[in-house]
């Protein structure tokens, strides 16, 4: 799903504007980070069906906004 949402062309395009990772911390590190184009698939899924970012389905799109 997330090749249909994000080609390989607008991937590039958009790849130089993503921010660089940071380092995670030893202690509470938190969620670990999404990969970027499965972040951005999730983002085109909320713009195109005009849904809220929580209405996302993570087993389709491969992250959610919700726990």
């Amino acid at each position: 799903m997330t090749d249909d949402l994000v080609p390989d062309d607008l991937c590039q395009r958009v790849e130089p504007l993503m921010p660089a990772p940071r380092a995670r911390r030893h202690r509470s590190p938190g969620r670990t980070r999404s990969p970027d184009r499965v972040a951005l698939a999730g983002i085109v899924h909320v713009l195109r069906k005009e849904v809220a970012w929580r209405d996302v389905p993570a087993m389709l799109i491969g992250c959610s906004g919700v726990g």
